[in-house]
């Protein structure tokens, strides 16, 4: 007869019901051994040695059978280590140890230690919520206990420390109390906004598009305080709503980010680095984790240095940035996770003026410009261009001559710093020649606009 132990399988945020079968059949010439069938992966095939390793740590002898596991239904792709307890409580109930009728409205997940302790994993909340949906309980690590509270008050929830305490619970000898919720974190101080001094129409920018919830792009030199001022957004911001809370938390749990049962009413803010790839972003990998778009659900998504992006992991933006979701689409299955998010971003415009180098032995120069992405850039609803502090105090005229002045001497000092490393590297006497030339031409021309700017600074 075959013992049954519900546990769950996860989807993005979503956990679908999974029953592990198990069933003890003769070993015959091939001998005994813990066999695991259903689609499941490595780590799930793993399984049958951290369960053989945790019955010899009990001081439990398996039977000399064979056990077969089976993981339904047999077409769903099982993925990850929470099979662990589910499957050694299957196995209990075949060999007698638990009575059959104990684990009728209980669902298991856990992951075990060599020495029969039942280690955290990730997805406990939204494991949670799915099992209160199926009118079941759930038996979860101590540790994860607190984070599975979060799920409501009409959820049974135990949280063993091991499989021996589980027992002992079962048999009356040691009765275990349910556990209570995490803390609810209202936000750790961050960086506050009135600690800008200046950029008064930047702050202006902040302020509105933290009131109607838009998108923005900051751009400006460096220095200007772009990141400054995307990092104090979060601040301005209202803490989250209960049901913001909960979904927010539930990506946040899949991702294994949450700590002791610990939930944060804080905003979300994520800021990947501009190497950053497109699974990065959206999502994906071989167990298709939450991106970081997803991981800042109901938060900020700051993209600081927008143009050093590549063009693929901008545009993957786009759908989320329109639709509030990531689809990750795989083979054998459609993954969805939340992404409504407030999309902040920074760029250097001066970064079109570095860009000038010489084509070889032609005598023209070839003009790189680095920006970002077009379908991005108009979704952007508010556009604020940064000065320096500096420059604030500046007439309108005099702030024109002085750009105009400073771009032209940084063309030619990127100019002859471009010609002389080439000059060097190909060696060619012609070519060092012309180059000199035109190197001293360049420098006088450098010269001359920077006695101009001086004069128009003064």
């Amino acid at each position: 007869m075959a013992t049954k132990v519900v546990t769950v399988a996860f989807q993005g945020v979503e956990a679908r019901r999974v029953d592990v079968e198990v069933q003890l059949t003769p070993s015959g010439a091939m001998g005994g051994g813990i066999v695991i069938v259903g689609l499941g992966d490595k780590a799930v095939a793993e399984s049958r040695e951290r369960v053989r390793a945790a019955f010899s740590g009990m001081g439990l002898a398996l039977p000399d059978k064979k056990i077969v596991v089976n993981l339904a239904p047999a077409d769903l792709p099982k993925e990850g280590s929470h099979y662990d307890l589910p499957i050694a409580l299957a196995i209990l109930a075949a060999m007698g140890i638990l009575p059959a009728d104990t684990l009728d409205g209980w669902a298991a997940i856990g992951e075990l230690s060599l020495d029969g302790s039942i280690v955290p994993v990730a997805g406990v909340l939204p494991a949670a919520v799915a099992v209160s949906g199926f009118g079941l309980g759930l038996i979860c690590p101590e540790a994860s206990g607190p984070e599975a509270a979060w799920a409501g008050d009409d959820i049974r929830i135990l949280a063993p420390k091991s499989i021996i305490a589980l027992i002992n619970h079962v048999r009356g000898s040691q009765v275990m109390s349910p556990p209570r919720p995490g803390d609810v974190i209202e936000g750790a101080p961050g960086p506050d906004l009135r600690d800008v001094k200046g950029q008064e129409n930047a702050k202006r920018a902040l302020e509105i598009a933290a009131a109607g919830g838009h998108n923005l792009l900051f751009s400006g030199p460096p220095g200007s305080g772009k990141s400054m001022l995307a990092q104090r957004l979060p601040g301005i911001l209202p803490p989250l709503s209960a049901q913001e809370l909960l979904e927010t938390s539930m990506v946040h749990s899949v991702a294994g980010l949450i700590a002791k049962g610990a939930l944060t009413r804080a905003r979300p803010f994520r800021n990947p680095h501009h190497s950053a790839s497109m699974a990065a972003l959206t999502g994906g990998g071989i167990r298709a984790k939450p991106g970081e778009v997803s991981l800042a659900h109901n938060g900020v998504l700051f993209l600081d240095e927008l143009p050093e992006f590549s063009t693929q992991a901008l545009d993957s933006l786009r759908g989320p940035l329109e639709t509030g979701e990531v689809v990750v689409a795989r083979a054998n299955a459609h993954i969805r996770y939340p992404a409504r998010v407030q999309l902040i971003a920074a760029q250097n415009p001066c970064g079109r003026v570095a860009s000038l180098s010489p084509l070889p032995g032609t005598g023209r120069w070839r003009r790189v410009i680095s920006t970002s992405s077009f379908p991005m850039t108009m979704r952007s609803v508010i556009v604020s261009t940064i000065w320096r502090f500096a420059e604030a105090s500046m007439s309108p005229q005099r702030l024109k001559r002085s750009r105009a002045s400073v771009t032209a001497s940084s063309r030619v000092s990127s100019l002859i710093r471009r010609t002389s490393s080439s000059a060097r590297s190909r060696g060619s006497c012609s070519s060092i020649c012309w180059r000199r030339s035109e190197i001293g031409r360049w420098r006088r021309m450098k010269s001359s606009f920077e006695s101009a700017s001086e004069l128009y600074r003064s």
